[in-house]
């Protein structure tokens, strides 16, 4: 795969696309298959789902039905779901985006990745006290988009002890791949020192955000993922 692949959520309408190079390489045991010298750093069970970030909010488009494997490697982030089919979020994606996804069906496994050049941030968020084993806890990666404000994002679920332990290894975990890879990324010497702060930093405790600097901006796949007008909205402007 290039080193310059667009991360595979960013298009909900192409999610496992049987025709995209993209999709990670699974065993029998629907595990990722690390490339060779790539290591793998842990394994999750969370959930998971894809959205668009904009200064008012995040706005989901897909989630798994179940929760997912996701494998943290010195390379990137693999997710894997043995569920069955990708739910569309009710009332958040609009008739140019649902267009794509009539009359196909979803294989059962869906899987999906991201590699660590293009994260540009990570935002965590908790539902009750971090003391708390029972709390919940939500982890936005997220990546900056080409001429748009909108920014697509990984958002990954679960107890606040298995999010937070995520948030820190992929946190220090795109930090060494950014500063040892020069040849994929191209840091400034203040880019490069805050990364060498972010690979050796305290545990992510609480709520908060982290930037990643360094990332490399996404590009989405379609015209119309810039341009998408909700159904609604457009309806009314016809009949003014």
């Amino acid at each position: 795969m290039r080193e310059d692949k667009s991360p595979f959520f960013i298009a909900p309408h192409r999610f496992d696309a049987p025709e995209d190079d993209a999709a990670p390489v699974l065993d029998r045991r629907y595990e990722l298959v690390p490339e060779p010298g790539e290591r793998v750093l842990g394994r999750y069970p969370t959930s998971v789902a894809g959205c668009l970030v904009s200064p008012t909010g995040a706005r989901g488009h897909w989630v798994l039905p179940a929760p997912a494997s996701v494998t943290v490697t010195d390379r990137r982030l693999a997710y894997v779901c043995l569920a069955g089919d990708l739910a569309l979020v009710a009332g958040k994606i609009d008739s140019t985006g649902v267009r794509h996804r009539r009359n196909v069906r979803l294989p059962r496994l869906v899987s999906g990745q991201i590699r660590w050049q293009w994260p540009s941030r990570l935002e965590l968020r908790t539902t009750g006290p971090t003391q708390d084993a029972t709390a919940e806890a939500e982890l936005l990666v997220v990546c900056d988009a080409l001429r748009t404000i909108q920014q697509p994002a990984l958002a990954l679920g679960g107890t606040v002890g298995t999010v937070t332990e995520l948030a820190r290894l992929i946190r220090r975990t795109v930090a060494c791949f950014r500063v040892t890879r020069p040849e994929l990324v191209e840091l400034a010497p203040p880019e490069r020192d805050v990364l060498i702060r972010r690979a050796t930093a305290a545990p992510v405790t609480g709520e908060g955000r982290v930037t990643l600097p360094g990332s490399l901006p996404v590009e989405f796949l379609s015209r119309e993922d810039y341009y998408r007008v909700p159904e609604r909205a457009g309806k009314d402007a016809v009949g003014s």
